[in-house]
């Protein structure tokens, strides 16, 4: 399949607001002529100066419509910039639009390969460095080309051989210019990978800010990210070291068009060639001649900039998506989940090899394991976060690939360990999970999850705003408002990932129990680390290094399963030994 160019998905991405760049273009190009015309009126001025013309009113009224042009090419350059804003804002609010509809359309391993910060950086500050670029390329590199073209072509009429003089200059300014592209090789390239290793590492030092505290390690996670500032600048300098000569020279001597048209003007004129006029006004048309095309040319390093970033954009749009149908084509019979023969692998590496599972309808069902045995994993594939590499997994006897992403999502309640809060009040966190659900329902959510009463002790009850990730709440309390989030959206299917991992012991009875009456009639899948908080359950799978161990009840597993056994035995120890503790303090 043919990539697409970078204008394609500039035009892609304004949408109905492409036509703006047109508009643009047409009303820089009317600008390009509002400049061209006092150069002409210039040129006649110099002629009536020198046929002795005296008249003041001629004078004028010359200068007069120099204003106006002036005038009209400002106001021409202003409408014109303004229609490429707009047009250029329709991009950046597309290109953010359809990266975060990618991310939901991806597998999630896909997501997780790159850090967070990356993300981030493209959405955020990449994107948003392309305005400037976008905005003011198309009126103003179309006038800045247009501009000295038209006044060449006219030079030229006036004595061609005036005309090639201005390219001397210009000649010796592309080897300048040359030797800088040559030397820029590859540096805006190792500049963008030493930004995004800074913004990585700047990422991760605040996330980790309380863990560099706590452990007295601030002098050396510090230097981490000083390291990567510091080869942020020095990448940059680095660069601008080995092309600043290069620049200097072409900015030097590609303006300097004097240099050809002096020489060879006044030689022209003396032999007799060409006229006093003729050699005044070739001398006022080449000194606007060559600024304009070096304004231009400024705009390539931004043009190879844009090139980047559209590359890191396009490389994320271009993933591929988790395929699946847009409409219901078989309705799922019932909410049996069935994973048969499942293989997935993560970063190159076999995490399930072979995984059958049966989890019927209305049934509580555990999966345990050591930590990195796959439970996780599971799970993700069960809610199609991720796509097996082989063998099926089936919903209600249809394969979930044969299933609507929308469908599926909504039969589905995941809660996650890492519990995610967005930046707002708690009553809207809780409502993401049922669109439209009133005040009333959230409540009856908090109250039957168990979080209700902490909540109105909050500052402002359910208005109160949770901060970003939802920092402003313990662990144990985010925790509570997303398994309130999970049981208001109601779906058949409830995965709890364990969800109750930084609960306290007082409140974990009270949600277990508002947990077990809201998921009677549903499937309920629970990954946990307290076997003590499943040994009711209906069936448990026992997961290690990515096969199923062991299958059945939790009398049946400590008979038949040693892993289980002990894993029972380390549980109940530490249990034991917590209970001590607390006795003997």
């Amino acid at each position: 399949m043919k990539k697409k160019s970078t204008l394609s998905w500039v035009l892609e991405f304004a949408g109905r607001k492409k036509g703006f760049f047109g508009g643009s273009v047409l009303i820089a190009i009317l600008g390009v002529a509002a400049s061209f015309i006092p150069y002409l009126l210039i040129a006649g001025v110099v002629g009536q100066l020198l046929a002795g013309n005296k008249e003041w009113s001629y004078y004028l009224q010359m200068t007069l419509f120099m204003g106006l042009c002036w005038v009209i090419r400002v106001t021409l350059h202003s409408i014109s910039t303004t229609l490429s804003h707009v047009a250029t804002f329709n991009v950046l609010g597309g290109i953010r639009k359809q990266l975060c509809e990618k991310l939901s359309r991806i597998p999630l391993g896909s997501v997780l390969d790159d850090n967070s910060g990356s993300y981030k950086n493209i959405i955020v500050e990449r994107v948003d460095s392309m305005e400037t670029t976008l905005a003011h390329i198309v009126p103003e590199f179309t006038a800045n080309i247009l501009l000295p073209a038209v006044m060449f072509i006219y030079l030229l009429t006036i004595d061609w051989r005036l005309g090639l003089a201005n390219l001397i200059s210009v000649v010796i300014g592309l080897v300048f210019v040359t030797g800088m592209m040559i030397k820029s090789k590859g540096g805006y390239e190792v500049s963008v990978e030493k930004t995004k290793k800074l913004n990585d590492t700047a990422v991760e030092y605040i996330n980790g800010i309380e863990v560099i505290k706590a452990f007295g390690k601030s002098k050396t996670s510090y230097e981490k990210f000083v390291t990567a500032a510091r080869e942020g600048a020095d990448c940059f300098i680095k660069w601008m070291r080995k092309c600043i000569w290069w620049q200097a020279g072409s900015l030097s001597f590609m303006p300097a068009t004097l240099l050809g048209v002096l020489p060879v003007g006044l030689l022209l004129v003396n032999n007799g060639s060409l006229s006093a006029e003729g050699f005044i006004t070739g001398i006022i048309l080449s000194a606007g001649l060559i600024t304009p095309l070096v304004v231009a040319f400024s705009y390539m390093d931004d043009i190879l900039k844009m090139n980047t970033i559209f590359g890191e954009v396009t490389e994320i749009l271009e993933r591929k998506d988790m395929v699946r149908p847009d409409s219901l084509s078989q309705k799922p019979d019932g909410s049996d989940i069935v994973l048969e023969n499942v293989h997935f692998t993560y970063k190159d590496k076999e995490v399930l090899h072979g995984i059958d599972m049966q989890i019927r309808q209305g049934e509580v069902n555990a999966i345990v394991g050591p930590s990195g045995s796959g439970k996780s994993t599971i799970a993700r594939l069960i809610d199609s976060l991720w796509d097996a590499d082989s063998g099926s997994i089936t919903y209600g006897g249809v394969d979930i690939k044969d299933l609507p992403l929308d469908f599926y999502s909504g039969q589905i309640s995941y809660v996650a360990q890492d519990n995610y809060l967005f930046d707002m009040s708690v009553m809207e966190n809780i409502r993401l999970g049922r669109k439209g659900a009133t005040d009333e329902d959230v409540i009856n959510a908090a109250k039957s999850s168990g979080c209700h009463e902490f909540i109105l002790s909050l500052e402002n009850g359910y208005d109160t705003i949770v901060g970003g990730a939802g920092g402003h709440l313990s662990g144990g309390e985010r925790q509570r408002i997303c398994i309130a989030r999970a049981m208001l959206k109601n779906a058949p299917v409830v995965i709890l990932d364990e969800a109750t991992a930084y609960t306290d012991p007082e409140n974990e009875a009270l949600v277990q129990s508002s947990v077990a009456k809201l998921v009677k009639g549903k499937t309920l899948i629970v990954i946990a680390h307290r076997l003590s908080t499943i040994t009711d359950a209906d069936k448990i799978f026992v997961v290690n290094n990515g096969n199923i161990e062991a299958v059945g009840k939790h009398d049946e597993l400590l008979v038949k399963c040693s892993l289980y056994r002990k894993m029972w035995d380390a549980h109940t120890m530490a249990k034991d030994e917590d209970t001590t503790g607390k006795e003997a303090v």
